[in-house]
């Protein structure tokens, strides 16, 4: 076949490099980690949602409904982001002390950990979350309605769900990629603002310590 390409011979074959990951303890006790953390969550926050969809009206239902899609959504593009981003940039930025520099090439740098809570832990929990929560709105719509006409209303509502997740998250997807040192940025901007926060309250209350 003679599709204008190279082939490498029997004799010289094409190698490519291995990357082996050190670590292997520490990635094996973050997988387990992951794993319980994942199973907490998704059992805790399944049992809340439908404690707080339980008596709610139905407007309430597909408000919660819709924000559960967003925040899948929000941290599948974050994830793709800092997969995508480049660290080169940041580290110009760091050397030019702005804000949250460091916390972005700390992201990149984990981007597998990122990826991991960001696309699988909190991205299987919407998941779960938005079924239950669209299980319990075509409950409350389909009250008093027979039986085919629930059925309908389940197939709808299940079909515009599943569309709004695949469909954000497809257009996420193209945006986190074209924009994912952007992405990347704002989220490290975020979460610095965050813990400086917190680490200010840290520092106060070990002051408040050493006066006592």
């Amino acid at each position: 076949m003679d599709d204008g390409f190279k082939y490498p011979s029997d004799e010289k074959k094409a190698k490519f490099r291995i990357n082996f990951s050190d670590g292997t303890k520490e990635n094996s006790r973050w997988i387990i980690n992951v794993s319980i953390v994942s199973f907490l969550l998704s059992a805790t926050l399944l049992i809340l949602s439908n404690k707080i969809l339980e008596d709610k009206s139905i407007i309430t239902g597909i408000s919660v409904l819709i924000f559960i899609i967003f925040i899948g959504v929000l941290f599948d593009i974050i994830g793709i982001s800092v997969t995508a981003a480049e660290e080169t940039p940041f580290h110009a930025m760091a050397s030019r002390k702005y804000y949250g520099a460091k916390k972005a090439i700390k992201l990149i740098r984990n981007a597998n950990k990122v990826s991991s809570i960001c696309n699988d832990i909190v991205g299987d929990i919407c998941g779960i979350l938005s079924g239950a929560a669209s299980a319990l709105v075509v409950m409350r719509i389909s009250e008093g309605m027979n039986a085919l006409q629930s059925a309908i209303v389940g197939f709808l509502i299940s079909g515009m769900v599943a569309a709004s997740t695949i469909g954000g998250k497809a257009l996420g997807k193209t945006f986190a990629i074209n924009n994912s040192n952007y992405i990347v940025y704002k989220v490290s901007v975020l979460l610095q603002f965050v813990n400086s926060r917190f680490s200010l309250g840290n520092n106060k209350k070990k002051r408040k310590n050493k006066c006592i």
